[in-house]
C-alpha cells in the first residue's frame, strides 16, 4: 500500500510499482522505460497517490497533499532504483529528503540489509544530467537520532553546472557570482546568487539579513508565485529562464558560525518546508564565499535544521553528506 512520510517537513508518498499496476496505471516493468512513457502515467499516479480526499483538503493548503511521490523499489535486493515524480507530473533528478524517506520506507518493509550502505539509482529525463543517478546512503545516528547519511558526491558551481544562460556577473567575498535579472527585479536584495550542482540544479541567492527571506507565506501570494514560477519551472509552466530545464531557488543568510538559515522554491513543487538537496547547495555556497569552513553546518529551514557535512581537499570540496531522519505518517 502507499504510505505517506515526512522529512522535516517535507512529505512524500512511496508507493510500489506493482500497486500503480493494480490500480489499472499502466507502468512498465523497468525504470528507465517507465521515464520514457512519463507523460503517459505520472498525471494518474499523483492524482491516485497525492490528492485529497473530497472534503479533506485543509483551507489554505497545497493543491496535493505531499510534495511528489516515490515510485519503487522495482527490484528486491540492492541496488534499488526509484522514480521521483513532482507534483506537476514531472521527474526530479534527485532529493535528498526524497531519498531519505525512501531509505526508510524501504528499511520498513525489511528490504535494507542491516546496516549496511546501499545505493540509490534515481532514474530521470532530464538531458544535461546522466540517468540513472546515484546515491550511496548509510544508516547512522546523529546525537542519538536514528537516520542516514546521504553521500552526495562533488558540487559543481556555476552557470555552466546549470546549463544557465543570459546571467551576469557579480563579486562578492572575493568570489565571481551570478546577478540573475528576473529574481533581482522582483527584489534589489536578490542581487547575488550562487549557482551549484548537487545532482540536481541550484540558486541560492545570498543576502544580508532576515528581511530578505521570504516566507513560504509570501511565495504562496500571486504577486511573487507568478514570478519565482517563470524563474524555477521549465516550459510550459514556467519560462526556463535562465535554466532551460528549470533550477530549484534558495536564499540563504548566516545566522552565525556553522549555522545558515534559508527558505526553498522547488522546480516543481513552489515553496516547500525543507529540502534536503536545497539544504546540501545553501552549505555549499555559503562554504564558496568563506561563510562557512568545511566540517559540519546546519542549514535552518522552516521544516526542520539539517546536518551537512563538507569535505574539503586541496582548496576544493570534494565531496557533500546530508543527514536526514523520517517518520511514517497516516494516510
Amino acid at each position: 500500500m502507499a504510505r505517506m512520510y515526512d522529512a522535516r517537513g517535507n512529505i512524500y508518498v512511496v508507493v510500489a510499482p506493482e500497486e500503480l499496476r493494480r490500480n489499472g496505471i499502466d507502468l512498465p516493468e523497468q525504470a528507465s522505460h517507465a521515464v520514457q512513457s512519463r507523460e503517459a502515467w505520472t498525471s494518474a499516479a499523483i492524482e491516485a497517490c497525492c490528492g485529497w480526499a473530497p472534503g479533506t483538503q485543509p483551507p489554505g493548503s497545497k493543491d496535493h497533499r505531499s510534495d511528489g511521490l516515490l515510485v519503487g523499489p522495482f527490484q528486491a535486493s540492492p541496488p534499488f532504483d526509484v522514480l521521483i515524480v513532482n507534483t506537476d507530473g514531472t521527474l526530479a533528478e534527485r532529493s535528498g529528503n526524497g531519498l531519505t524517506i525512501f531509505s526508510q520506507a524501504l528499511s520498513d518493509q525489511g528490504l535494507w540489509p542491516n546496516d549496511e550502505a546501499c545505493v540509490l539509482r534515481v532514474h530521470h529525463d532530464k538531458a544535461d544530467v546522466r540517468s540513472p543517478g546515484e546515491a550511496t546512503v548509510k544508516p547512522a545516528q546523529v546525537e542519538g537520532v536514528q537516520g542516514f547519511w546521504l553521500d552526495l558526491g562533488k558540487p559543481s558551481f556555476g552557470p555552466d553546472a546549470v546549463s544557465a544562460h543570459g546571467v551576469d556577473s557579480v563579486t562578492f567575498n572575493g568570489r565571481e557570482l551570478s546577478h540573475v535579472r528576473p529574481l533581482a527585479s522582483l527584489n534589489a536584495a536578490w542581487s547575488r546568487s550562487q549557482f551549484a550542482r548537487v545532482g540536481n540544479p541550484h540558486c541560492v541567492t545570498l543576502v544580508d539579513g532576515a528581511d530578505a527571506l521570504p516566507s513560504n507565506e509570501q511565495m504562496r501570494q500571486p504577486e511573487l508565485s507568478e514570478g519565482l514560477t517563470r524563474i524555477a519551472y521549465a516550459m510550459p509552466t514556467g519560462a526556463g529562464q535562465p535554466c532551460p530545464a528549470g533550477v530549484n531557488l534558495q536564499w540563504a543568510m548566516l545566522e552565525s558560525e556553522g549555522r545558515v538559515v534559508a527558505r526553498v522554491f522547488e522546480r516543481g513543487e513552489g515553496p516547500t518546508a525543507s529540502s534536503g538537496t536545497s539544504a546540501t547547495a545553501v552549505a555549499c555556497a555559503a562554504w564558496r564565499v568563506g561563510w562557512v569552513a568545511a566540517g559540519e553546518v546546519r542549514v535552518v529551514m522552516p521544516g526542520g535544521t539539517a546536518p551537512i557535512l563538507l569535505e574539503e581537499k586541496d582548496g576544493e570540496l570534494w565531496r557533500v553528506s546530508l543527514f536526514g531522519t523520517a517518520r511514517l505518517m497516516g494516510c
